[in-house]
C-alpha cells in the first residue's frame, strides 16, 4: 500500500480510508495541461485550425504558469550522426512532456506513431496527445 494515504481517525474515532492512487509519471504536470487544454476548448469549442488551438493554449499557459517551448525543433540522429532533417513538437512543457495538438475528427495511429518517435528523438518518457477537433477533448498519454 501508498504510504502516502493512509487510513485517518476523525473525532467520532470513525476511521476513513483515503483511496490508494497511484501516481503516474508526472501526474500534476500533466493534470496542469490538461487543465489549461480543456479551459480552451471549452471556451472555443471545437472546429477551429491547429494553429488557433495552440496560440490560445500558449495564452492559458503563460496565465496558468506552465513553463512551455512552443514549436520546440526536435533533432533526430542516426548512430553518432546528427541528421539535418528535424521535427517540430507543438510544445515541450516543464521540459520533460511533449505535447502534441490535433484538430482532426478524431485520434489515428499514425499520430500515436508520431509522438512516439518524438519521444525516441528527444529520449523524454512521456508526450500527450490532444485532440481538439472532435465534439469534447481527446487526450491519449503516450509513453516511451
Amino acid at each position: 500500500m501508498n504510504t502516502d494515504y493512509q487510513s485517518k481517525s476523525v473525532l467520532n474515532h470513525q476511521s476513513v480510508s483515503v483511496e490508494n492512487t497511484e501516481k503516474y509519471l508526472y501526474q500534476d504536470e500533466c493534470h496542469n495541461i490538461i487543465g489549461a487544454c480543456y479551459e480552451v476548448h471549452n471556451f472555443l469549442g471545437h472546429g477551429f485550425l491547429e494553429s488557433v488551438y495552440q496560440e490560445a493554449l500558449s495564452i492559458e499557459f503563460i496565465k496558468s504558469r506552465i513553463p512551455f517551448e512552443s514549436q520546440k525543433k526536435l533533432d533526430v540522429w542516426f548512430k553518432d550522426v546528427k541528421l539535418e532533417k528535424s521535427f517540430y513538437a507543438d510544445f515541450l512543457c516543464y521540459g520533460k512532456i511533449i505535447l502534441e495538438l490535433k484538430a482532426m475528427e478524431g485520434i489515428v495511429p499514425e499520430h500515436i506513431a508520431q509522438v512516439l518517435n518524438y519521444l525516441k528523438a528527444t529520449k523524454l518518457n512521456l508526450g500527450l496527445l490532444i485532440n481538439f477537433g472532435a465534439s469534447k477533448v481527446q487526450i491519449k498519454r503516450v509513453i516511451l
